[in-house]
């Protein structure tokens, strides 16, 4: 019988790489020139908007970049002049939900300084026609996923199942060889980058 990874037999071992992962491809991520980010953002924000789950899709729920992350406002231009559906998460007191919004000024600052939906909007479930478009710091070939250690998404998508797929979107530089992961670690269905579709 094939041995697990050390980080799955050792999960402290396996939290102390993630925490120093994280850091590395943060640090890594915040060197990118503007031109280089909006360059970069461009080639995931095309690959995402003529992918047949996006397309496919009625509802899209995703999250508003900050912190260097691929841009993901031209992704919710798309899915508005397609007539879909937007959905962008906001945070309560730890419990991450989504919200409809039907243009970038029903965004304000909110939890972590990150935009999230005005409080007058109203709250989407997801179906099976919702395409879910999700962060994280770091992932390997297997799109397993490091994010910023709060665990909204794992905690999201384990009470909220249905999404038809879930798809996540970073830079190359974020996409290791291979990672710690947990049992309970969800992955995404696909993972997006400027250079391949995983």
């Amino acid at each position: 019988m094939a041995l697990l990874p050390i980080w799955v037999r050792n999960m402290e071992n396996g939290r102390r790489i993630k925490e120093r992962l994280r850091q590395e491809v943060l640090a890594e991520r915040k060197q990118l020139s503007e031109s280089e980010w909006q360059n970069r953002s461009r080639l995931i924000t095309h690959q995402v908007i003529v992918h047949p789950a996006f397309l496919s899709a009625r509802k899209i729920f995703l999250f508003v970049n900050a912190k260097g992350e691929t841009d993901t406002r031209q992704i919710m231009e798309a899915a508005w002049i397609a007539g879909k559906i937007v959905a962008v998460p906001r945070v309560n007191r730890k419990v991450m939900n989504f919200f409809r919004i039907d243009n970038i000024n029903q965004l304000e600052p909110g939890s972590f300084g990150i935009y999230e939906p005005v409080r007058d909007r109203e709250a989407v479930e997801p179906d099976a026609d919702t395409l879910m478009i999700m962060p994280g710091v770091v992932f390997d070939i297997e799109r397993h996923r490091i994010g910023y250690g709060g665990g909204y998404y794992d905690k999201y998508l384990s009470e909220h199942p249905q999404p038809a797929k879930t798809m996540a979107v970073a830079f190359a530089l974020q996409v290791k060889n291979e990672i710690p992961f947990e049992p309970h670690d969800i992955r995404p269905d696909i993972l997006i980058t400027e250079g391949n579709l995983l």
